[in-house]
């Protein structure tokens, strides 16, 4: 959630008269890119990360796995391991869950994969 101090600032920035400065990327840790690298090599999360990276907004569970006709226990564990890397973020309403790309946090994972490697 974004706080502005000008409000003058802000109603400028809601009538697309500036533009914000992109968020400069986090270090993430050693151990915070290799989650992440575990968790992209799965073909499985890969593809589910793909998906929900088309919707700018959340999807519904049940959206994803319709996507990739997969069982619901085995759809579970694979959000739990994207949840557990940081790469999405779930929101339970009830019954229902609904997940979020980080896409900052894949912003980083990419920044240090190039920081590092390149």
């Amino acid at each position: 959630m974004l706080i502005f101090a000008d409000t003058e600032k802000l109603a400028a920035l809601r009538l697309g008269l500036t533009k914000m400065a992109s968020p400069k990327p986090t270090e993430l840790t050693e151990e915070q890119v290799l989650l992440i690298a575990k968790a992209l090599a799965d073909p499985r999360r890969y593809e589910i990360i793909k998906r929900i990276s088309q919707c700018k907004d959340e999807m519904a569970c049940e959206t994803v796995r319709g996507c990739l006709d997969i069982s619901a226990p085995t759809l579970s564990h694979h959000m739990k391991e994207l949840e557990v890397a940081g790469l999405i973020r779930a929101r339970r309403a009830g019954k229902f869950i609904s997940y979020q790309l980080r896409r900052e946090v894949l912003q980083s994972f990419l920044h240090q994969i190039q920081h590092d490697f390149m």
